[in-house]
């Protein structure tokens, strides 16, 4: 069968494929291969910029002519490189033919020094820095922007919310009341420290030669100081952080405190999903309907939460996928083994269920409609709540055992209402001036700062 939406294997490629398609100039095998490319490029730059290379009657602008290879890379470029490595079996080999025969039609002193193309270097050379080049430009371009969106979004409904005194429930059960305002509040904050976090995070790259020493380098040019070198191509012409000393590969330390990171960000929605799925079940929110949609098969009436439930269950995907990459890849026998090459190719496949996620938790909260009477209502069906408040203000005064009062009053019972809690302050031996204190306290107003 011929890959298209209906056939692919992956929902992500799939059913899904309208949501996540930003990511594809990223994560797909196009995208990886363009990233080669553009190292491979630079790198060629580099080296005649340290005067390695001789290029002495080349055209006066080679430089951006080989950039244009990477800058204007197209699939048919892609399917080249696809075709010479069916030949190599070797996938930077390929891209590194590739550039030769560019060359060639560039310039015939471009072509006179092709050998220097890859140069002293190890495929790792190039996948360790085009895989966190990639993955940068994808989270700052794409997850970044969704993300600061949802901060954005609930900011707006927590500001929006704040006046609407809520029943708060710790372990299920009535509790102080709270805002909701507030409530949400808490996730926003939550989510713009990691994002900031997360942000402030950098993306390490290996840049050494076979085992990390430079031995061809060295062996070819013993003067020259390679490790600067790399260090400045690193992280001047490639904008990354050169990770040193190394092995073959990248330790991936610092990738796995990128995927940690956005782990972290993944349970915190989730927990907002779950949220906002039981307030939805408590009726404190409704949601916003279209004619044409369907709830349910059978049910006419259901209106479900499914924004909330697909969210949850893409970030659990996206958080199993990370964490066996956080895991898994700064884990390599000796100086190299094979496994980190396929498990790098799954980073965009935990973005993408990420990207999903947060699309659907947006989509949901764009949903939401608050029931201010259902929450009222909840309020005044449970006065216990202010028990607290009482028993608070007559230790103040010096009232004798207000805590053990108030729980033989309120504690268990089914019916605790106004007229209950009028009562009690009724029958205080206070001052007037602290019943008079007492009275105005409902569970409505009862919400602290």
């Amino acid at each position: 069968m011929e890959l298209e939406s209906l056939t692919a294997i992956t929902p992500i490629d799939g059913r899904y494929r309208s949501k996540v398609e930003e990511l594809a100039p990223f994560f797909s095998e196009f995208g990886l291969i363009r990233y080669r490319t553009w190292v491979e490029v630079e790198y060629f730059i580099a080296l005649e910029k340290a005067g390695i290379v001789d290029l002495k009657g080349a055209r006066p602008d080679w430089q951006d002519k080989i950039r244009q290879i990477y800058l204007n890379f197209s699939l048919q470029d892609g399917k080249r490189v696809k075709e010479i490595e069916a030949v190599t079996n070797h996938d930077v080999k390929a891209v590194e033919y590739f550039l030769k025969e560019q060359f060639l039609k560039i310039d015939p002193v471009l072509d006179s020094k092709k050998e220097f193309i890859h140069f002293g270097l190890t495929s790792q050379d190039i996948n360790n820095t085009a895989t966190p080049m990639l993955l940068r430009d994808a989270l700052q371009e794409v997850t970044f922007v969704a993300l600061d969106q949802t901060v954005a979004e609930l900011k707006r409904l927590a500001s929006s919310w704040e006046g609407i005194s809520m029943l708060a429930r710790t372990h299920g059960q009535p509790a102080s009341p709270t805002s909701l305002g507030k409530e949400i509040r808490v996730f926003e904050v939550r989510l713009e420290n990691q994002l900031n976090s997360l942000k402030s995070l950098s993306y390490p790259a290996k840049f050494g030669g076979a085992t990390g020493n430079f031995n061809a380098h060295v062996v070819a040019y013993p003067d020259r100081d390679w490790h600067a070198f790399a260090k400045e191509f690193v992280e001047e012409s490639l904008g990354l952080n050169r990770s040193f000393p190394t092995t073959q590969i990248e330790h991936y330390d610092g990738l796995a405190a990128i995927f940690d990171n956005i782990k972290r960000i993944n349970v915190l929605l989730t927990d907002l999903c779950v949220d906002s799925w039981m307030y939805i079940s408590m009726d404190y929110f409704s949601q916003k309907t279209l004619a044409n949609e369907v709830g349910s098969s059978a049910m006419p009436h259901k209106v479900n939460p499914i924004d909330f439930e697909n969210a949850e269950g893409n970030f659990g995907l996206a958080n199993a996928l990370l964490e066996f990459l956080s895991r898994s890849l700064p884990v390599s026998r000796l100086q190299r083994d094979l496994t980190d090459s396929t498990i790098l190719r799954n980073i965009g496949t935990a973005l993408a269920h990420t990207h999903i996620a947060v699309k659907s938790l947006l989509k949901g909260l764009g949903k939401l409609e608050v029931n201010r009477e259902k929450i009222a209502a909840d309020l005044d069906k449970n006065w216990a709540v202010v028990a607290e408040a009482i028993q608070t203000i007559l230790r103040r005064e010096g009232y004798p055992n207000p805590y053990e009062q108030l729980k033989a009053l309120t504690r268990g019972k089914k019916l605790v209402d106004a007229e209950l809690i009028r009562d009690y302050i009724e029958s205080l031996d206070v001052p007037e001036a602290i019943k008079a204190e007492l009275r105005v306290i409902t569970p409505s107003n009862y919400i602290g700062k």
